[in-house]
């Protein structure tokens, strides 16, 4: 048989916001399908209507777009083996059903939910399956005739899959190796409710990835347990020779290491779980985002990939292209990976040191401008070079560098008792008259006059620079002083000496 072209896919349901677990399997995909040279498909999973959330579809394709992970086809995206929401391939799943239900695989159940729960008061862990089905109301029990009164009159239904048991059910999991389980656990799964029409995921799933070709199925840890009906399911309708090859990824558990990453975990800890802010339809609540925080897309991406996998160095920065290259499913971890937030802010400081300093002044223009309208591309830029290694995003940067644009009103009262001393008004005011002669205010023309000036009076440099400091900025930060000056110019630089002498005394 010709080996097929690699086709994986992601697969979420439009229920809400996407949770950073999912963007992490999203992202497995993607490199698996670059690496391969395949291609990766994004479905909706909207079978389950009662859970449909608006917005969300279009949240989820944004939060892509933003991390720059691209799909090959599917919703929005276009294809030949569509349609790719689940909603509308009712048709294509009800000749399935009709199959199993013809080949025997499967029978009609019309068990109420009254039904269900009475039986579990009176069989301890009760479990439909084939030790149970006889003593339900279904067409194994009900006959033809009677089933087919039932239906005519508009009883509703569900379709069950027939889980024989006494079987060694194997899947072969590209992380996990050989995976076996006793049929005798699974239970008769719901695969079609007639109430909407619809099929369960476990069909649908099954249904989709063949017929779209899906060579291989990388999905989160908790899917595992589904694994063996999905087995059996491909069997039972003849597919055996295409099933895909599995991959269960490890879960992402909380900072602490002990269980599962929630929402609440970053409400408490104070990082955000989802990709872009999320503000839920239906409660008014607003989630933080990534992007919204101030993540660069590259750093995120750059922190998922390694939760659960490495190359085997010591390295951790790699590009999106380089990950492609280098991604190896089989080597991911079969143990839960910690979600270090803290180590997520580290990527993103790595990254700003990385990005051109152009870039991040474009991100920081519209911050200045809300406080300075008239400051220049050229100031920004330059405040950038000096600053952005001193913070971990740009939104940090304001609160650390307005000086430059703006004066400062009020001195910071202990770099006061510290930095200015009894002869400190009168030392600036001679340094201010220094600097009145300098016709070169670069750093170059004013540091050797400068300095050469505090050497012949015999003033302590530190000293000096202190006060001056105090003066420029109204406090004890900064980069070099001869920076800060050259940047402000000659004129403003004295204009705030002067004000801060008759501020301070």
């Amino acid at each position: 048989m010709a080996e097929r072209r690699v086709r994986v896919r992601f697969a979420p349901s439009p229920t809400g916001a996407l949770h950073i677990g999912g963007v992490r399997t999203a992202l497995y995909n993607y490199l698996f399908a670059r690496q391969n040279g395949g291609d990766l498909v994004f479905r909706i999973e909207d079978t389950d209507s009662s859970r449909f959330v608006p917005g969300a579809e279009e949240y989820i394709i944004e939060s892509f777009r933003w991390l720059g992970i691209k799909f090959d086809e599917g919703v929005s995206f276009g294809g030949e083996h569509g349609p790719y929401r689940q909603s509308e391939r009712r048709d294509i799943y009800k000749k399935y059903v009709r199959q199993l239900l013809d080949d025997g695989k499967a029978y009609i159940a019309f068990d109420t939910p009254e039904e269900l729960e009475a039986k579990r008061g009176e069989v301890q862990n009760f479990q439909y399956d084939a030790h149970t089905r006889l003593q339900m109301r279904n067409s194994l029990t009900l006959g033809k005739e009677e089933t087919e009164r039932l239906m005519a009159e508009g009883a509703q239904y569900v379709v069950r899959f027939m889980v024989e048991p006494g079987r060694d059910v194997h899947v072969s999991d590209l992380i996990r190796g050989d995976v076996r389980i006793k049929s005798d656990i699974i239970d008769d799964k719901v695969l079609y409710k007639s109430a909407d029409e619809l099929p369960t995921y476990h069909l649908a799933n099954i249904v989709d990835d063949h017929l779209m070709e899906i060579t291989h199925v990388i999905r989160g840890e908790e899917w595992l347990p589904s694994a063996p009906l999905h087995v059996l399911l491909y069997e039972a309708l003849g597919w055996a020779d295409t099933m895909p090859r599995f991959a269960h990824l490890p879960l992402l558990l909380k900072p602490e290491g002990k269980g599962k990453l929630s929402k609440r975990d970053g409400d408490r800890l104070g990082f955000p779980v989802f990709p872009l802010e999320w503000h839920d339809p239906k409660t008014g609540e607003v989630s933080a985002g990534f992007r919204e925080q101030g993540y660069f897309p590259e750093a995120v991406v750059n922190f998922l990939a390694l939760l659960g996998w490495n190359p085997g160095t010591e390295r951790e920065l790699y590009s999106l292209d380089e990950l492609c290259r280098l991604f190896d499913i089989t080597k991911c971890s079969k143990a839960g990976a910690k979600f270090d937030y803290k180590k997520c802010i580290w990527f993103n400081h790595e990254y700003m040191l990385m990005k051109g300093n152009d870039e991040v002044a474009r991100l920081f223009a519209p911050i200045v401008r809300s406080h300075v309208p008239e400051a220049t591309d050229a100031q920004v830029e330059a405040v950038v070079a000096m600053m952005k290694d001193r913070v971990n995003f740009v939104s940090e940067l304001w609160p650390l560098c307005s000086f430059f644009f703006v004066a400062p009103t009020e001195y910071d009262e202990k770099t006061r008792r510290k930095r200015w001393k009894d002869n400190s008004a009168q030392v600036m005011g001679e340094l201010a008259e220094v600097l009145e002669g300098i016709a070169d205010f670069s750093v170059a023309g004013q540091e050797p006059v400068v300095e050469q000036w505090i050497q012949d009076k015999g003033y302590k440099l530190g000293d000096v620079m202190n006060a001056w400091r105090l003066t420029l900025v109204g406090e004890g930060k900064g980069p070099g002083m001869f920076d800060i000056s050259a940047f402000l110019g000659k004129e403003e630089t004295i204009a705030r000496m002067r004000q801060a002498i008759n501020t301070l005394g």
